[in-house]
C-alpha cells in the first residue's frame, strides 16, 4: 500500500542556522543544512557550477567535522525546502520511513551511526535504512572512504524479485540494452543474440526507444516479447519509454512488464522537465499491480533509473547538492519497491562531472546510498567523450562496484550506445567481473545458459565459458540470417574474442573511432560549411567552447545586447541551428536538412523567420530566443554529443519547443503534466545522421511533426496522447 501524501508527517521548515567551527586556528562558518551538506562532499563540478563545494580540502573536513557531530533529529527536524520555501512531493515521500527504527537511531550523530553501520551485521545495517531519509544517508555517504562505501555497500546486497530473482549472494546479473538509432528491429534482434550468447541480460532485456511513441513502443514491446519467448531466456522486457507512454500501451494490452520511469530528486525537476509527478508515479505502480503482465507472479515490477546531476543541470536543484538530490531520488523510488533502480551517474557531461576521481567516488556514494534506504541497486558506471572521464577510469569503477556487491551491469555491446551516445558497461566487462570474482548469472538464466552451451560447469561445479559462448550465430538459423540481421547495425567492429574480452584488433577498432570522435567535440561550426541559407547570428552567454562545456545554463541564454536586438515576429516558426556538443553534426546535416524542412513548413501554409546560427548554444536557447521573437513553435537543431565512431560524431536532434499560446492551451498542459508554471512543451527528433535518421528525411519528418503540433495546439507527451486517441476513434469509425 502507498501511503497517501498528505498522511506523511514532515517537520515544518525552520529558517537556515549558521554552523560554526574553528578547525586548526581557522574559523568556518556555513549558512544553512544546504551548505553545510554541499561543503562536506567531494569535490565535483557540478557543485563548484552551483557555488555549493568547499574551497578547499581544509574547508571540506570542517564541514564533515560539524555534520559528524550533528544528531539525526537535527536533520530530520530540518526539511530541505524548494525555492519558495516549502516542501516539495519528493522531500514529503524521503519522510515516509519506519518511526520506531528512526526513534531509535535520533539521539545518535552521524559519526555514530557510520561507525553503527561498520560494526553491525547485515540484517542489522539493513534494518538501519529503513528508519533513514534520503537527505541522512547522503550525510552518511560525505563521511565515508572509498574502503568504507565497498565495505558497507557489499553487507546490504537487495533481492528482487519478477519473473526471476535478480540479486541472490554470488550473484552478478546484466541488464542487456540493445538500443539502436533508429529502432530499427532487425539490428535491435542482432544486439539481442549477441548479449543473450555472452550471459547478459538476465536483469532485464531493456531498450531505449529513439522514438517514444505509443505505436513505436507497442512494437518494440512486441519484438522483445517474441525474442524472449523464442530464445527461451529467463528474463523480463521492458521499454524505457516515458511512464505516460508505456501506460498507454499498457491499456492497449502490450506486454509492459517492467514499468520504467528516470527519477529527479526535486519536484522542480521531475515534473518541469521530466513530465511526471509523485501521482502518476502511483497511478503507474497501481496499473501495474493490477493490469500488468506479471501481477500476481512478480513481487516486484517498477524501475527507476537516476544520477547524480540532472537537478543541477536543469538549474533546478534547489540549491542541494548533487549527492543529496541523488539520495532524494532513492527515497522517492524506495516508495514503490522496485524490481531494478539504475544508477548512470557520468551520464551527463562535465558540467557536473569532469574527471576519473569525481564519477567513480560519486558511483561507489550512490551505490551506498540507495541500497542503505533498501533498493536493489544496479550500476552503470558511464561517460561522455565531451569530459575527461574515459575508459580506463569507467573500469576502474565497475572493479570497485563489484567488490562493493551491485546487483548487475549493463550489457551494451562493446561498450557504446548507439542511440544514446555515451559509454556504458559491455558484456565483456559483466563476464570478465563475474570470473575475476567468482559470481554467476542468476540461477534461472544459467540453468538455460548451461542448456545452450553458452555456459559449461565443470565436475567440480565451476562455470566457465562454453563452445556457444560470444556467437551470436547460435541463435541464427543460418550464417545468411546471420548477416541479414547485423545490416543495419553502427559501429559493429567485430566478434572475436580474447578470453572474457574483445579480440585486440577489435579493441583497437573501438579505441581508435573514440578518438575521432571526441575530436569532434572540439570543433567549431564553420558558416561555409552549411550551405546557401543566410543566417542571423546571434551569440550565447557562453564565451568560449570551455565556458560551454562547462555551464549549460551559458548556453541557454543571450547576454543583454543580443537579446536587444531581436524584436517579436510574425512568423509561425523559428529555426535555430547550434553546434550544441558537435560542429561536425551541424556541418554534415544542415546543407540537406534545412532546405527541405523550410520548403515543406511553406508548403504546408506555415511562415517561418529567417534561421538563426547560435553557436555554443543549448537546447533551453529555444525559449530565450522563443520570448524574444514570440513565434508558436521554435525548431532548435542541435548537435548531439559525439557517439562511438567516426559517423556518429555527425548526429543531430531537433527539439521542437512549442509556445503555449492561450489561457485553454496551458490549462490543458498543467492538467496533463501537472506543472502549475508550464510554458512550453517539447518534441523530439534524434539521431539525425547517414547511418541513422538522414538528414533529407529529417526534413521532411520535422515539417510534419512541426504540423501537427501547430493543429493540435500540443507537443510531447500530449500531443502523443490525442494523437492516439484519435487514432483509435479513427479505427473505431
Amino acid at each position: 500500500m502507498l501511503t497517501p501524501l498528505r498522511d506523511i508527517r514532515v517537520p515544518a521548515p525552520v529558517p537556515d542556522e549558521i554552523y560554526k567551527i574553528v578547525l586548526f586556528d581557522r574559523a568556518f562558518a556555513f549558512q544553512g543544512l544546504k551548505h553545510l551538506l554541499g561543503a562536506a562532499d567531494a569535490d565535483k563540478a557540478g557543485d563548484r557550477l552551483a557555488g555549493l563545494a568547499a574551497k578547499d580540502e581544509v574547508e571540506r573536513e570542517a564541514a564533515r567535522t560539524i555534520l559528524s557531530g550533528l544528531t539525526l533529529q537535527h536533520v530530520f527536524d530540518r526539511p530541505l525546502t524548494a525555492g519558495d520555501g516549502m516542501i516539495d512531493d519528493v522531500m514529503r515521500v524521503n519522510y515516509d520511513i519506519d518511526p520506531d527504527i528512526f526513534a531509535s537511531l535520533a539521539a545518535m550523530s552521524f559519526g555514530e551511526v557510520k561507525n553503527l553501520l561498520l560494526r553491525a551485521k547485515a540484517a542489522e545495517a539493513k534494518r538501519i535504512g529503513r528508519g533513514l531519509t534520503g537527505v541522512m544517508a547522503a550525510a552518511i555517504a560525505k563521511l565515508m572512504d572509498v574502503h568504507e562505501l565497498i565495505y558497507v555497500s557489499r553487507k546490504l546486497k537487495r533481492r528482487s524479485k519478477a519473473r526471476t530473482v535478480v540479486g541472490l549472494p554470488g550473484t552478478l546479473s546484466s541488464r542487456l540494452q540493445p538500443n539502436h538509432p533508429t529502432d530499427d528491429l532487425k539490428a535491435v534482434t542482432a544486439l539481442v543474440y549477441t548479449g543473450l550468447s555472452m550471459g547478459a541480460g538476465d536483469a532485464l532485456i531493456g531498450l531505449n526507444p529513439a522514438i517514444d511513441t505509443i505505436d513505436n513502443v507497442e512494437k518494440i514491446l512486441a519484438c522483445l516479447d517474441e525474442l524472449r519467448s523464442e530464445t527461451g531466456a529467463p528474463t523480463q522486457i521492458c521499454v524505457l519509454a516515458h511512464v505516460k507512454t508505456q501506460m498507454a500501451c499498457l491499456e492497449r494490452g502490450a506486454p509492459v512488464e517492467i514499468m520504467f520511469q528516470s527519477l529527479a530528486g526535486t519536484d522542480r525537476t521531475l515534473v518541469e522537465e521530466f513530465d511526471v509527478t509523485v501521482d502518476v508515479l502511483d497511478e503507474a505502480y497501481r496499473m501495474m499491480a493490477h493490469k500488468g503482465p506479471l501481477a500476481g507472479h512478480a513481487r516486484q515490477f517498477m524501475y527507476f533509473e537516476t544520477g547524480q546531476g540532472s537537478e543541477l543541470t536543469y538549474g533546478k536543484h534547489n540549491g542541494i547538492d548533487m549527492t543529496t538530490t541523488e539520495a532524494l531520488c532513492y527515497g522517492l523510488a524506495r516508495r514503490y519497491d522496485p524490481f531494478m533502480v539504475n544508477n548512470v551517474t557520468g551520464f551527463i557531461g562535465p558540467e557536473t562531472h569532469r574527471t576519473n576521481f569525481e564519477m567513480i567516488v560519486s558511483n561507489l556514494q550512490d551505490h551506498f546510498m540507495g541500497k542503505l534506504l533498501g533498493l536493489p541497486m544496479g550500476m552503470a558506471p558511464c561517460y561522455t567523450l565531451h569530459s575527461e572521464i574515459t575508459m580506463e577510469g569507467q573500469q576502474i569503477a565497475t572493479e570497485l562496484l563489484t567488490a562493493a556487491g551491485a546487483n548487475y551491469f549493463m550489457d551494451v555491446y562493446l561498450g557504446i550506445d548507439r542511440m544514446l551516445a555515451y559509454f556504458d558497461t559491455a558484456g565483456h566487462d559483466d563476464q570478465t567481473m563475474r570470473e575475476v570474482y567468482g559470481l554467476r548469472p542468476a540461477p534461472d538464466y544459467l540453468a538455460w545458459a548451461i542448456a545452450r552451451g553458452i555456459y559449461v560447469e565443470s565436475e567440480d561445479g565451476e562455470i566457465e565459458r562454453g563452445p556457444n559462448w560470444g556467437n551470436p550465430r547460435t541463435f541464427c538459423g543460418s550464417e545468411a540470417e546471420f548477416q541479414s540481421i547485423m545490416e543495419g547495425l553502427p559501429a559493429a567492429y567485430g566478434f572475436e574474442n580474447a578470453g572474457p574480452r574483445p579480440a585486440d584488433e577489435v579493441s583497437r577498432k573501438v579505441k581508435a573511432n573514440l578518438a575521432v570522435a571526441r575530436e569532434a567535440i572540439y570543433a567549431e561550426v564553420e558558416p561555409q560549411f552549411l550551405g546557401r541559407t543566410e543566417f542571423r547570428r546571434v551569440s550565447t552567454a557562453a564565451a568560449s567552447k570551455a565556458a560551454h562545456l562547462s555551464d549549460p545554463e551559458k548556453g541557454a541564454r543571450l547576454p543583454a545586447s543580443e537579446r536587444a536586438k531581436l524584436a517579436p515576429e510574425a512568423a509561425d516558426v523559428q529555426i535555430i541551428v547550434s553546434d550544441g556538443l558537435s560542429a561536425e553534426a551541424v556541418h554534415h546535416n544542415i546543407p540537406e536538412l534545412l532546405p527541405v524542412l523550410v520548403e515543406d513548413l511553406e508548403k504546408r501554409s506555415i511562415k517561418v523567420g529567417r534561421p538563426i546560427l547560435a553557436p555554443y548554444g543549448r537546447v533551453k536557447l529555444a525559449e530565450e530566443i522563443g520570448e524574444a521573437l514570440g513565434p508558436k513553435l521554435i525548431i532548435n537543431l542541435i548537435g548531439e554529443r559525439p557517439g562511438g565512431d567516426a559517423i556518429a560524431s555527425r548526429s543531430l536532434s531537433a527539439y521542437l519547443a512549442y509556445r503555449l499560446p492561450d489561457a485553454d492551451t496551458r490549462a490543458a498542459a498543467k492538467a496533463f503534466s501537472g506543472s502549475a508554471d508550464v510554458r512550453y512543451e517539447y518534441t523530439v527528433i534524434s539521431n539525425i545522421y547517414s547511418a541513422g535518421l538522414p538528414p533529407a528525411a529529417a526534413g521532411a519528418q520535422i515539417a510534419e511533426r512541426a504540423s501537427a503540433i501547430l493543429s493540435h495546439k500540443a507537443a510531447g507527451n500530449r500531443l502523443e496522447r490525442i494523437l492516439a486517441e484519435r487514432g483509435r476513434s479513427g479505427a473505431a469509425a
